[in-house]
């Protein structure tokens, strides 16, 4: 059970991060080129991401022996969440700038403006294009969690649902702000995925080598709660860090610039 919990909670957790930023760019192709073309580029770009799930992750669950897949899966899950967790700390401590969804929705709107000299047409190829890149770019790291965690547990299925009711969900809530998600506590979200995706990458790699983890599934929450204090212990490492400047030498009453006071 809290393996499925905490599948369930990484992949809706970094669909809703992915969906923020696929979703500003929507919003943005949609503002200038047209709603139009935008909505048709965004669900080309879906329905593409649907059947790469069921193509890739059914085969997998099917074919591919349980043991092999999890040392697979695990590896990737960890170098991923790893990834993730690296910039989360590295944004948290100040040593990288916040993701910024109202910097991106002004940047691609001014691009996309200007390419249309500020006339929005109905429909329009580019503003397809984009609206489709950006939804498959960013919708193809969630096919990779979708069918590395689903398929690992046998649960493609609830890994899609899960997927599936993040992209909802942030889709609702770009309808009524109508414009772009700045209010998502997206960098947070970024780091709790990050731990759960390296504890699942922790795990499984463990399992596929054949450990037999203390409490079986429960061992997850415990891995969760490490890394979780080593992330915190990172950024807290970090601020140390960019607060240790060097000290500018004290002036001294009579000195002057390159000469020492007598």
């Amino acid at each position: 059970m809290s393996a499925t919990v905490v599948l369930v909670l990484a992949v809706f957790g970094a669909s809703c991060v992915e969906s923020v930023e696929a979703l500003t760019i929507v919003l943005a192709a949609g503002t200038t080129r047209g709603w139009r073309s935008a909505l048709e580029g965004m669900a080309a770009a879906l329905v593409l991401l649907a059947v790469l799930v069921g193509a890739v992750g059914v085969p997998l669950i099917h074919y591919v022996p349980i043991d092999a897949l999890r040392v697979v899966v695990g590896a990737l899950l960890a170098v991923l969440g790893l990834s993730w967790l690296r910039k989360a700390i590295l944004r948290a401590s100040g040593h990288m700038a916040k993701h910024d969804e109202d910097a991106i929705f002004a940047k691609t709107t001014a691009s996309l403006g200007a390419a249309t000299n500020g006339r929005a047409r109905q429909r329009d190829g580019v503003g397809f294009t984009v609206a489709f890149k950006g939804v498959l770019l960013e919708g193809m790291e969630v096919v990779l969690i979708v069918i590395s965690l689903g398929a690992s547990q046998h649960k493609l299925g609830t890994a899609a649902a899960a997927a599936a009711a993040a992209v909802v969900l942030v889709s609702l809530v770009g309808l009524l702000v109508s414009r772009q998600l700045s209010e998502v506590p997206e960098n947070t979200i970024k780091t709790v995925v990050g731990v759960m995706l390296t504890s699942f990458g922790v795990f499984w790699l463990g399992e596929g080598a054949g450990v037999r983890w203390p409490g079986s599934d429960l061992a997850i929450p415990v891995l969760i709660g490490l890394f979780a204090l080593v992330s915190a212990a990172g950024v807290a490492a970090m601020r140390s860090l960019a607060s240790v400047a060097p000290a500018e030498p004290a002036s001294v009453p009579g000195e002057t610039e390159g000469q020492p006071a007598s």
